[in-house]
């Protein structure tokens, strides 16, 4: 929610690779509010399409294929009224980014799901995980009479 408790109109969450974590949120946010609610996503650098993140996604009926990782920079639109970050380098660009704009930057804690190693079903495992903890928080945040 936004300082005065009213539902954003629009939302940017932000990682430190616009890979994993950041465009899963967009994506989840933009299946379950994408008609109420403006979403975007960008990182501090440009990573490359995780197929990780891809198929984790796939998995719920939502599909990530399409995503073009970019940066802060690259936004063709700055005015948030949210902006939602999933790591700790994210969270102090978007401060300095927002430091002249009225707009709320929240900070959510989300594991990196790309430093899991192992098996197949293992390194999965770690991005479900990611993915139904922001499905948790974002449905929170954005359910309707909140």
């Amino acid at each position: 929610m936004t300082a005065m408790g009213e539902r954003p109109q629009s939302v940017l969450f932000a990682c430190t690779l616009n890979t994993v974590r950041s465009p899963m949120a967009e994506a989840i946010a933009r299946h379950y509010f994408g008609r109420e609610i403006y979403f975007a996503s960008a990182g501090i650098k440009r990573g490359e399409p995780d197929p990780f993140a891809i198929a984790a996604m796939e998995e719920i009926g939502v599909d990530m294929s399409r995503h073009k990782p970019h940066t802060f920079e690259d936004l063709e639109d700055s005015n948030f009224d949210l902006i939602v970050t999933l790591s700790p380098e994210a969270h102090h660009k978007a401060l300095e980014f927002t430091r002249a704009m009225a707009v709320d930057v929240v900070y959510w804690p989300t594991p990196d799901a790309t430093v899991r190693h192992g098996s197949r079903d293992a390194i999965l495992t770690a991005y479900r995980e990611v993915r139904e903890r922001l499905t948790m928080r974002i449905k929170q945040l954005l359910a309707p009479g909140r």
